[in-house]
């Protein structure tokens, strides 16, 4: 998923797709350990996707990034004062 979806998505979409990708990394690793898959790339593509999504829904806790509640861009920095 794009870095740009996953910012559209709303809190909860982010905690159920999170969810969701948590559970497909448990399984893929669990099928490598056996030996029934080699899904090297499958791996990093969704470590890379939780990552974005912690990391997006951190920068709306911080409020560094992102949409408020009234719509606006929140954006940081020097220069934003």
């Amino acid at each position: 998923m794009e870095l740009n979806k996953i910012r559209n998505l709303s809190d909860e979409e982010l905690t159920a797709h999170e969810k969701t990708s948590g559970e497909q990394l448990f399984r893929l690793r669990f099928q490598v350990s056996m030996g029934q898959n080699d899904g090297v790339k499958k791996l990093r593509q969704l470590r890379k996707e939780i990552a974005q999504i912690k990391t997006v829904a951190r920068e709306r806790v911080l409020g560094v990034r992102g949409t408020g509640k009234d719509g606006a861009v929140a954006t940081a920095g020097k220069g934003a004062r």
